[in-house]
């Protein structure tokens, strides 16, 4: 009597690996994965699969929850964010962008402060993202990442809403930039 064999892969990055070789692993259907990471898992997944499919990316299996789902795209979101704010430090450095501004007329206030005021923009964005790194790790508002409340994917808004301005700010303040690179 044949049995069928599956094969398991340890889905570790060695140390001292070539690039070539990172997340070197077949795809896992997000049912099969047993993790209470398993959201983050197969998004992050998707991302390194092919990062312009955004149709694959986005789209949200059928057995999973919509708030869960938002609120792990918004995780990753954050973090890939963080590297795009790290480009931005030469081009937008504090003097050079002096306000948080979408338009010569919208200024930006932070929220970061007890009073919200003008900011740099590149402080204004490392300040969003310390805050919304802060709200989306709180176990008040997210106590689990594997059922989330109407009340909590609720405050996923205010987050998009702050780092649109991030795209905003860089739109307007940097497109000389963008347009020569």
């Amino acid at each position: 009597m044949a049995t069928a064999q599956t094969e398991e892969f340890l889905r570790r990055n060695r140390p001292g690996c070539k690039a070539s070789e990172f997340y070197n692993w077949p795809a896992e259907d997000i049912d099969q994965m047993e993790s209470t990471l398993s959201v983050q898992q197969f998004i992050q997944q998707n991302i390194r699969r092919d990062t312009l499919d955004v149709d694959a990316i986005l789209s949200m299996p059928p057995s999973q929850d919509e708030g869960v789902w938002k609120y792990e795209h918004l995780r990753q979101f954050c973090l890939d964010l963080n590297d795009l704010t790290v480009l931005l430090q030469d081009e937008c450095n504090p003097e050079m962008c002096t306000k948080m501004m979408a338009t010569d007329d919208w200024v930006f206030l932070c929220a970061a402060h007890k009073q919200p005021k003008e900011c740099p923009a590149i402080d204004y964005t490392r300040h969003t993202l310390d805050g919304a790194a802060s709200l989306l790790n709180s176990c008040k508002f997210f106590p689990s990442r594997v059922t989330i409340k109407d009340s909590a994917v609720a405050k996923l808004g205010s987050i998009c809403r702050r780092i649109y301005r991030i795209f905003a700010q860089s739109r307007l303040r940097l497109k000389a930039v963008e347009d020569v690179a």
